[in-house]
């Protein structure tokens, strides 16, 4: 029997890391983490709550003293904070800007980290975000650094909006991914960055099925080296 790998997604938004985390659990029996969704609910717990964004200990005393539950519920992920399924209200563009000013935050990373690698230390899961493979799990079987061109990761991330009824505009979009990509690699705690083991994987030009196709051929892959 071949033993269970972690599988660690990072890339910058709208690469399409959740797509093929999600796609790539279901094709192996795996279970998809969402680490994204996490520093989403501490972002909107302290936009409710008027917490600034600049206040780095209320914002990680906020964390500490938070519950986030990751559930799959009918083929899907739900978002549970403090009890309360908060999967869709977590999805909008404001509290997507939020999240980005919560993961720079030393002792927000701090907890959710810890979590993280509790949820995935027994293998068997495939773990997406911005530093997986870099921080939470360097010792990660396979390694998969996804990227795309920044126009199509903008047009991807519109149409996300556009599905949901959201009014935003395509070059407003695209001015946030920017941003973002700005923000995620320039951070003091766990930039953004490619590991040296990752393997790199441009989906501009694939197709999310195709992605999904080539991670699961890579794990098996090296599944199976392991265990010769």
């Amino acid at each position: 029997m071949l033993r269970k790998l972690i599988i660690a997604i990072d890339g910058p938004v709208g690469s399409g890391k959740s797509t093929l985390a999600r796609r790539v659990a279901a094709l192996m029996g795996y279970i998809y983490i969402d680490t994204g969704a996490m520093y989403r609910a501490v972002a909107i717990k302290a936009l409710r709550r008027g917490v600034s964004f600049d206040a780095a200990d209320e914002l990680a005393a906020l964390a500490g003293a938070t519950r986030i539950d990751l559930r799959a519920q009918d083929g899907t992920q739900r978002v549970f904070l403090d009890g309360e399924d908060v999967t869709a209200a977590i999805r909008t563009p404001e509290v997507a800007q939020a999240a980005s000013k919560v993961a720079v935050v030393p002792g927000v990373r701090k907890v959710l980290v810890a979590e993280q690698r509790r949820a995935g230390e027994q293998g068997g899961v495939v773990m997406e975000g911005r530093d997986i493979g870099s921080v939470v799990f360097p010792d990660a079987q396979l390694k998969i650094f996804l990227t795309a061109s920044p126009e199509v990761r903008a047009e991807r991330r519109w149409r996300e909006h556009q599905q949901k009824g959201d009014a935003i505009d395509l070059p407003r979009t695209l001015e946030e991914i920017h941003e973002r990509d700005r923000r995620d690699s320039s951070r003091d705690m766990s930039p953004l960055v490619r590991a040296t083991d990752a393997v790199v994987v441009d989906s501009t030009a694939m197709e999310p099925e195709e992605v999904a196709r080539l991670v699961v051929m890579l794990a098996n892959d090296q599944a199976a080296a392991r265990a010769s």
